[in-house]
C-alpha cells in the first residue's frame, strides 16, 4: 500500500499525529471498543435476557390479562391454544403450531410477520455458517503474520483480527465471492418466501371472510370531476371499463361538512370530563375542597380570556351537549346534493370487480383512479376528497420535512453523543459546569447515565407518530398504506442516521481535524491536502474499528426482545397508574383489552438489524452469528406475543410484503457497496478487476425484482378464480338476491354520518354524588338517537306495571357507570369505541361482533335489514311475502334526504334507555329482545307517489335473510 502524503506529514510532526490518533481513539461516538467490553457486554446481555425469561415463566401463570388477552377474549375460530397454568404450558403452542393452523387465528399480517421472521432466522443461520467459513479464517490467517511483527500478544486483538483492516492486495478475491454467495443466499430466500407469501395471499383471497365481505367485491373511485359526481356518472365511469356484463350498485360521496370535527372535539370532551371526574370523585368518602377547574375552550360562550377558568365539570358537561346539538343539527342537513369526487361501486361478484380494476390499473377515465376498495374501516376519509393536484404537493412537502428531520437529527444526535453521554465534554467548553460537575460527582454520574439513554428512546418513541402524521398529512386514503410508508420512512432515517452517519462520524471527525491541523500547523495547501487524503482507506479503517460496537449493539437486541415478550413496560405502567395516578375506566378497560401491535417499528428494527448485518458482514463476520441467535430467539417470542397477547388493528391482507422485499434487497446492496469499498481501499492494482467482477450484482439484484414482480404481484393483488372446489370444501352458494340488497351508501358512507356518539364513564362507586357534583340538567335523552342511527332507542318499561315507564336505577345525569367488576374489555369487545382500537373486525371476538364485522359500525347487518337502496317504486310485494300491519298511508314516512337509510324494527331489535349509555345492554337487566314477537313494521297500500307512479313496500320477510353465514363478512 502507497504511503500517503498526509501520513508523511504527520509522521514529521509527532505532536500532530499524537493529537490525531488521539482523537480517533476518543472519537465522539465511542467507535472503539475493547475485546474485554464486548465480552462482558455479551455475557451481561444474554445473562439479563435469561433473568427476564424466567420472570416471565413465573409470572404468566397468575397475569392472564397481560400475557394472553387474546386467549380471554376471542371466539372459538380465533382462540389461540388453551394454556393451563405450568410454567412450561406456551412450549407446545408455540414450538408445535404449524402455519396452517395458526393463519386463521391471527391474520394474515400476523402470519406474514412470522413468516419473515423466520426467513431472517433461517437466512442469517446460513449466510453465518458461509461467513464464518469463509472471510473468519481469511482474515485471520492475512493478519497474524502482520500484527506479531508489531505485538507478539495478540489474544487481546482476535476480535480486530477477524477484520479486513490489515489486509491488502489479492486477498480481497475472497470478499468478492462472499458478496455474490450473500446475494444468491439473500434472493434465494426472498424467492422461496415470495412463493410462500403467494400462496398464502391466494388462500387469503379463498377464505370464506374475504369471500362474503363487501369490501371484495367493490371498487373505490377518486377525482371525480364535476361532471360525474352521481351514481349515473359512477356507473358511465366503470361502463367505459367493461370487462363484465354486471351492472354495479354505486354510491357517489356525500359532503359530511365539519361532522368530523366535531365529532373528534366531542371524545376529547369526554376524555377530559372522564379525566377530571376520575380525579375528583378519587375518594367519594373525602372529596376535595375545590372543585377542579380548566380554562374553556375559545370558540365556547364561556371563554372571557386565557387566564380565566371555570368549573370543570359543569363547562366540560355543557360542552359536550352542545357538541351533541349540533351534530345532531348538521347530519339532518346532510343530503346527496353536495356530492365529493370519490364513490364506490360494487359487483355481485368478486371476479366481475378486480377484473374491472385489474384493466382501469393503468387508465385513469375522464381523470379518476379506480382501484380495489379497502375496508371501511381502513379508510382516512378525508384525504379521499383531495385532488391528485394537491396529493402530488402535500407528498412533495411531506418528503421534503422528512428528508430535512433525517438529514438535520445527526446535529442533536452528535450532541447527545459528544456532551450528554460524557459531561466531562461539557465541563470543557463550560468552565462553571465543571465546577459543578467536580461539586457533586455522584448526582452527575447519575445524570449521564440516564439523560442520554431517556432523550434518545423519547425521540425514538415520538418518531413512528410524526411519520404517521406526516403521512397523512401528505395524503394517504388508507390505514394501511399509511404504515407503510411509516415503515419505509423508519428504515431510511435508522439507515442514514443510526448506521451511516455514526459509523462514518469519526471518520469524517478524523479528516476534518487532520485537515485544519495540516494546513494551519503544516502551512500544507488546501487542495495538496484534498488530494492525499485517503478517503476510502480512512473509511475502511474506522467502519473496522467500529465493528465491535454494532456486535455489543446487536448482542442487547436480544435484551429488548426478551423485555418485549415480559410484557416489563404494561406491568409496570398497569402498577404505577393504578397506585399514583388516576386512571378512567376507560382507561381500565382498555388496558384488559389485547394490544394492538405496531408492524412498522417492528418490520423497521427487522429491516434495520438485517442491513447492520449485511453491511458488517465482511467487515465483522461475528455480526452474522449475533443476529442469527437474534433471529432464532424472537421469531419463538413474537409468535407467543402474536398468538396470545397483541392484535392486529387495521387487516391488510399481507400487504407490507412488497415493501420487506425492496428494503432487503436495498441491505444486500448496500452490502455489495461495502465489499467495493474494501476492494477500492485495499485491492491495491487488482481492484479494477475486482470491482468489474462487481458489477454484475447489482444489476442481478434489479433483474430479480423485476422477475419477482412480473410473476407474482398480479395474482397478489387481483382474484381470478381457479379450480371450484368440489365436496364438503366447496365454498357457500352465492346468494345472488341477498348480494343486490347490498347497501353500498351505508356500509361505505363516511362514520361521522353513523357513528354513535361516546358517553362519559363513570366509576360506579361515585354514582350517588353525581346528583351533588353534577349541577347540569338531570334529565338528559343519553339515548336518544342520532339522525343517521341505525336503530330506534325506546323507553325501557316496567316489568310490575305494563305499560309505565321503569324508574329504576335511572342514572342522575348523562353518564354510564361501570362498576369495577365490569371493567374488562369481556364486557365492551363488541362496542365499536374499544373493540376497533384492538382489532375487533371479523368475528374475532365473537357474538355481535361477528356481525359488527360485516357491517359499517353501528349500521344495520342483514338480521337487521332496513330499508333497501332501490327507489321506492320498485320495491313490490312478493306473494309469499308477509303482509305486515297495514297503517294509514304516510304513516311514519322519513324525511326525504334520510329516506334510504331509515331502518324498520326486525329480529333481534332491543330497546335502550333513553337515559343511559346507548351501550350499557345486559341480558339480565331482561332488555335484550323485548320486541322480538312485535309485528314489523307494516307496508302502505298502493298509493300515488308525489311523481304520479306507484309506490309500493314490501313487509320484511325473515326468510329473506337466509340462513347461511352472512355475505358481507370481512
Amino acid at each position: 500500500m502507497a504511503f500517503l502524503l498526509s501520513s508523511m506529514l504527520l509522521r514529521r510532526d509527532l505532536s500532530v499525529e499524537e493529537k490525531f490518533e488521539q482523537l480517533m481513539e476518543n472519537n465522539p461516538l465511542g467507535a472503539q471498543v475493547s475485546q474485554d467490553s464486548v465480552l462482558v457486554a455479551i455475557g451481561t446481555s444474554f445473562g439479563m435476557t435469561a433473568a427476564i425469561f424466567l420472570a416471565f415463566l413465573i409470572l404468566r401463570p397468575f397475569n392472564t390479562i397481560v400475557y394472553a388477552p387474546r386467549l380471554r377474549h376471542t371466539d372459538e375460530k380465533h382462540k389461540p391454544p388453551p394454556l393451563d397454568k405450568s410454567i412450561f404450558a406456551w412450549y407446545k403452542p408455540v414450538f408445535k403450531t404449524n402455519e396452517p393452523e395458526y393463519v386463521d387465528k391471527i391474520g394474515m399480517d400476523a402470519t406474514l410477520f412470522l413468516r419473515f421472521a423466520r426467513m431472517c432466522r433461517n437466512m442469517f443461520v446460513v449466510l453465518a455458517v458461509l461467513g464464518c467459513a469463509i472471510i473468519v479464517p481469511v482474515n485471520v490467517a492475512s493478519s497474524v503474520p502482520g500484527q506479531k511483527k508489531v505485538d507478539g500478544d495478540l489474544s487481546s486483538k482476535i476480535i480486530f483480527l477477524m477484520t479486513p483492516r490489515d489486509l491488502a492486495g489479492q486477498v480481497f478475491w475472497a470478499f468478492v465471492a462472499f458478496a455474490y454467495i450473500l446475494d444468491i443466499t439473500v434472493c434465494g430466500f426472498l424467492w422461496w418466501t415470495y412463493r410462500a407469501v403467494h400462496r398464502l395471499r391466494r388462500q387469503y383471497l379463498e377464505s370464506p371472510e374475504y369471500q362474503n365481505s363487501l369490501h371484495s367485491r367493490t371498487l373505490m373511485i377518486t377525482d371525480i370531476n364535476r361532471s360525474s359526481r352521481s351514481d349515473q356518472g359512477i356507473i358511465e365511469i366503470v361502463d367505459t371499463l367493461k370487462t363484465t356484463p354486471e351492472v354495479p350498485r354505486v354510491s357517489i360521496g356525500r359532503n359530511v361538512k365539519d361532522v368530523p370535527d366535531l365529532i373528534e372535539e366531542h371524545e376529547e370532551a369526554v376524555v377530559e370530563l372522564e379525566n377530571v371526574l376520575a380525579k375528583y370523585l378519587k375518594n367519594p368518602n373525602q372529596l376535595p375542597a375545590e372543585r377542579p377547574l380548566c380554562t374553556p375552550h375559545k370558540k365556547d360562550p364561556e371563554f372571557t380570556g386565557r387566564k380565566q377558568k371555570v368549573d370543570a365539570i359543569d363547562y366540560l358537561t355543557a360542552r359536550i351537549q352542545r357538541l351533541e346539538a349540533q351534530i345532531k343539527e348538521v347530519r339532518e342537513s346532510i343530503d346527496k346534493r353536495d356530492a365529493l369526487p370519490y364513490g364506490f361501486a360494487s359487483y355481485e361478484s368478486i371476479t366481475s370487480a378486480h377484473t374491472v380494476a385489474f384493466n382501469a390499473r393503468s387508465k385513469h377515465v375522464k381523470g379518476t383512479t379506480v382501484r380495489l376498495a379497502p375496508k371501511p374501516k381502513d379508510i382516512i376519509w378525508k384525504n379521499l376528497t383531495l385532488d391528485a393536484k394537491t396529493r402530488r404537493w402535500r407528498k412533495t412537502v411531506n418528503n421534503f420535512w422528512i428528508t430535512l428531520l433525517t438529514l438535520l437529527y445527526f446535529i442533536p444526535n452528535a450532541l447527545i453523543a459528544v456532551f450528554l453521554s460524557k459531561l466531562s465534554n461539557l465541563g470543557f467548553v463550560w468552565p462553571r459546569f465543571q465546577t459543578e460537575l467536580a461539586r457533586h460527582a455522584d448526582f452527575w454520574a447519575v445524570v449521564q447515565g440516564l439523560l442520554a439513554p431517556a432523550l434518545t428512546s423519547l425521540f425514538y418513541y415520538f418518531l413512528p407518530i410524526i411519520f404517521r402524521r406526516l403521512s397523512i398529512k401528505s395524503g394517504d386514503q388508507t390505514k394501511t398504506s399509511r404504515e407503510r410508508h411509516v415503515t419505509a420512512q423508519l428504515y431510511a432515517f435508522f439507515v442514514f442516521n443510526n448506521l451511516f452517519v455514526f459509523s462514518l462520524f469519526s471518520a469524517v471527525f478524523g479528516m476534518i481535524v487532520m485537515i485544519i491541523n495540516l494546513s494551519t500547523q503544516q502551512n500544507v495547501p488546501f487542495m495538496d491536502i484534498m488530494r492525499s487524503i485517503a478517503f476510502f482507506d480512512t473509511t475502511m479503517r474506522t467502519l473496522c474499528e467500529v465493528s465491535p460496537f454494532w456486535v455489543t449493539w446487536l448482542v442487547q437486541r436480544n435484551l429488548g426482545a426478551a423485555i418485549d415478550l415480559a410484557q416489563a413496560v404494561n406491568l409496570a405502567w398497569g402498577s404505577f397508574s393504578r397506585k399514583f395516578l388516576n386512571p378512567t375506566p376507560r382507561d381500565l378497560i382498555n388496558r384488559t383489552a389485547p394490544p394492538p401491535f405496531d408492524y412498522a417499528s417492528y418490520y423497521n428494527y427487522f429491516l434495520f438489524y438485517s442491513t447492520v448485518a449485511f453491511c458488517f458482514a465482511p467487515l465483522q463476520p461475528v455480526t452474522l452469528v449475533i443476529v442469527a441467535i437474534y433471529f432464532t430467539l424472537d421469531s419463538w417470542m413474537k409468535k407467543y406475543l402474536l398468538m396470545y397477547v397483541f392484535c392486529t388493528k387495521n387487516e391488510s391482507g399481507g400487504a407490507f410484503w412488497r415493501v420487506l422485499f425492496n428494503r432487503m434487497l436495498v441491505g444486500a446492496f448496500l452490502s455489495n457497496c461495502i465489499v467495493a469499498l474494501l476492494v477500492t481501499a485495499r485491492g491495491a492494482q487488482f481492484k479494477w478487476q475486482m470491482l468489474a467482477a462487481l458489477i454484475p450484482l447489482p444489476l442481478g439484484l434489479i433483474g430479480f425484482k423485476f422477475y419477482c414482480k412480473s410473476t407474482f404481484d398480479n395474482s397478489l393483488k387481483y382474484y381470478t378464480r381457479g379450480e371450484s372446489k368440489k365436496g364438503v370444501e366447496a365454498p357457500t352458494p352465492i346468494d345472488k338476491e341477498s348480494r343486490r340488497r347490498d347497501r353500498v351508501a351505508v356500509r361505505f358512507g363516511h362514520p361521522a354520518l353513523y357513528q354513535k356518539l361516546t358517553v362519559p364513564m363513570v366509576n360506579e362507586k361515585s354514582k350517588h354524588l353525581l346528583a351533588e357534583v353534577y349541577r347540569g340538567r338531570l334529565d338528559g335523552d343519553i339515548g336518544d338517537t342520532a339522525a343517521f342511527s341505525d336503530v330506534y332507542t325506546m323507553k325501557r318499561m316496567s316489568k310490575e306495571n305494563p305499560g309505565k315507564i321503569a324508574s329504576s336505577a335511572a342514572p342522575p345525569a348523562p353518564f354510564e357507570f361501570v362498576s369495577e367488576s365490569n371493567m374488562d374489555f369481556e364486557n365492551y369487545k363488541n362496542r365499536p369505541e374499544f373493540s376497533d382500537e384492538h382489532g375487533g373486525e371479523g368475528s374475532v371476538y365473537g357474538g355481535d361482533a361477528a356481525h359488527s364485522s360485516i357491517h359499517r359500525p353501528d349500521t344495520p347487518n342483514s338480521s337487521w335489514r332496513g330499508r333497501s337502496v332501490s327507489r321506492d317504486s320498485e320495491r313490490t310485494v312478493g306473494p309469499t311475502d308477509e303482509a305486515g300491519v297495514l297503517y294509514p298511508a304516510g304513516y311514519h314516512q322519513t324525511p326525504s334526504a334520510l329516506r334510504e337509510y331509515s331502518p324498520s324494527p326486525d329480529r333481534g331489535i332491543q330497546r335502550l334507555d333513553s337515559r343511559e349509555s346507548p351501550y350499557e345492554i345486559h341480558d339480565d337487566d331482561g332488555r335484550r329482545n323485548l320486541v322480538h314477537g312485535a309485528a314489523p313494521m307494516g307496508a302502505t297500500s298502493m298509493t300515488t307517489s308525489i311523481t304520479g307512479g306507484a309506490q309500493q313496500y314490501t313487509p320484511y320477510s325473515p326468510s329473506r335473510d337466509g340462513a347461511q353465514k352472512d355475505y358481507f363478512a370481512r
